[in-house]
């Protein structure tokens, strides 16, 4: 919904407002300079997103059914002295979010420390289409074999040195596939605020899934983790309470300890520019963002997917056919007009989940991490070519199968090993 459509209807709008870098080029920290200019506009809303969230919360107590973790922690903190905040910042990204009336909107948009302001969207998890118990067996899984990751790996390379943004529905850092894989866990409650001292867990099985993809270790000759060298600076933002606040709480986390590649299985259907300064800043500040593109099928795509800017990653299956749920779609735009970029294996992938156990999922959530594993294998290979280096060595490697339409699969699908002799 539009800041207007939105004001019309409620009288309030949440909005994401970009502040101006300060003079030595970077956002200014909390209370200094553009971003206290901009957070003096804000103030507690009686009947916004945060307002009710918290009445909720007040209400339903530490029992409440849904999204147990992230409501558990808010209502630990409000019974610690708590509140609602106003606004929150993000120094990393260079923004803040709030929620605004139409005078607070005015003065914000007076205000010379702000660049922009764009409604706040709630984006979803792209959930998986199939979901399996399974039984991971010995050797590498097709999807691995098919991308010749089994050929970097013989090379040596694991993504050793390479630390992973993982944003999603959390971990389970205790299940034998990923230990030593998590270096370091947030947690960002109904409201957005980190919580202390959190201890790597999983909400779902979603996030334990793709961690495992993304960095599993090898065990008893069980090998589906393309970066098993790789360490995760992993997240749990979603789902349920204010969704945009925990996410942008995760990403601003994650720029600040400096990871390379971001894997995000998330978004919302839809062409909206509301993320694209975010992704910009992402690749400024050296992050590959690689997001799947939705399990929405064809003529569809999910921002930030969608960008330009962005990896966007379909599902193929392992005969080499663009799977039917994978969203594909065209754009009236001179740079990459079409999504996704690529396409990597995202059918019956088998992975791991808490509790010690594996499931077969599909959907791009699943293809999303195989190439952003593939991104930091070669990291470590050339770890001082640039991010814009390595999305091309991915690109280029990339070949239509026979059963590929270019309308689907865009580029076609990546080789590992023909990626690693480009660069």
């Amino acid at each position: 919904m539009s800041i207007a459509a939105s004001l019309k209807a409620t009288g309030i709008a949440e909005v994401i407002v970009f502040v101006r870098p300060d003079s030595g080029g970077a956002a200014a920290a909390l209370g200094d300079g553009p971003s206290s200019a901009v957070l003096k506009h804000f103030s507690a809303m009686p009947f916004s997103r945060d307002a009710a969230l918290l009445e909720a919360l007040r209400a339903d107590g530490p029992t409440a059914p849904a999204s147990l973790a992230a409501r558990n922690a808010a209502v630990a903190r409000m019974d610690a002295g708590g509140d609602e905040p106003t606004a929150r910042y993000f120094p990393n990204l260079g923004l803040a979010l709030g929620t605004v009336n139409r005078h607070s909107l005015a003065s914000l948009r007076a205000e010379p420390a702000v660049v922009d302001i764009v409604p706040a969207p709630q984006l979803r998890l792209i959930r998986p289409v199939l979901e399996a118990a399974a039984t991971a067996a010995p050797g590498y899984p097709w999807g691995l074999r098919s991308l010749e990751i089994d050929q970097l790996h013989g090379q040596g390379l694991s993504g050793k040195g390479v630390l992973i943004g993982h944003l999603d529905t959390g971990v389970d850092a205790t299940h034998p596939a990923l230990d030593g894989a998590i270096k370091t866990y947030a947690e960002f409650d109904s409201l957005g605020v980190q919580v202390p001292g959190a201890v790597a867990r999983d909400s779902a099985e979603h996030g334990t899934h793709t961690a495992g993809t993304l960095a599993g270790r090898e065990i008893k000759s069980v090998r589906f983790g393309v970066a098993p060298g790789a360490q995760l600076a992993s997240a749990m933002v979603i789902e349920g309470g204010n969704v945009l606040a925990r996410i942008l709480g995760g990403m601003d986390w994650m720029v600040g300890l400096n990871v390379r590649v971001l894997s995000m299985s998330l978004g919302l259907i839809g062409v909206q520019d509301t993320f694209l300064r975010i992704t910009q800043t992402l690749r400024a500040k050296g992050v590959l963002p690689v997001f799947a593109v939705g399990n929405d099928e064809a003529g569809t795509s999910r921002y930030p997917g969608n960008y330009a800017e962005a990896l966007s990653v379909g599902a193929a299956d392992s005969v080499g056919r663009v799977a039917d749920f994978s969203s594909s779609q065209r754009f009236k735009r001179q740079i990459d007009s079409m999504v996704p970029d690529l396409v990597g294996p995202g059918v019956d992938i088998i992975s791991c989940v808490p509790g010690g156990k594996y499931k077969r999922m599909s959907g791009t959530s699943m293809a999303t991490p195989h190439i952003a594993g593939l991104a930091a294998l070669l990291m470590e290979a050339k770890p001082n070519k640039s991010i814009d280096d390595i999305e091309k060595a991915i690109f280029d490697s990339c070949q239509l199968l026979p059963d590929m339409p270019v309308s689907r699969a865009n580029r076609g699908y990546p080789n590992a090993l023909r990626a690693l002799g480009l660069l």
